[in-house]
């Protein structure tokens, strides 16, 4: 059975930092790309980073140069640092994984950016 579970949400200032973690279980980690989404109040669902199982990494173009993607595969663990936060980086962030045709998310994390 697979299980993914995010961690590391908070609440931060602008201009702060904060490292979510995902771990995935029930899978073969290290053939999977690993994916960060995030979803805002009233909007959909959005990729923010994506790290493939060689590494290689993209981002949303909100948040190049700000986040960085990166991958553990000894522990089936993959981070999202954040810097340099926004009041619109405020959402539920969301890890996915994508094993066998289906899709596995976690419960969520919320990260909320103050002013």
């Amino acid at each position: 059975q697979v299980h993914v579970v995010e961690s590391g949400g908070g609440l931060v200032q602008a201009g702060g930092s904060l490292r979510l973690s995902c771990v995935a279980s029930g899978l073969i980690f290290t053939i999977i790309p690993m994916d960060w989404y995030r979803q805002a109040p009233g909007k959909q669902r959005e990729l923010v980073a994506r790290i493939s199982r060689g590494g290689t990494t993209i981002y949303a173009d909100s948040v190049k140069d700000r986040f960085t993607i990166s991958r553990d595969n000894a522990k089936n663990s993959v981070y999202l640092q954040m810097d340099s936060l926004k009041p619109e980086d405020t959402a539920v962030y969301y890890c996915n994984a994508q094993w066998v045709g289906s899709n596995y998310w976690g419960q969520g994390t919320q990260v909320t950016v103050s002013s």
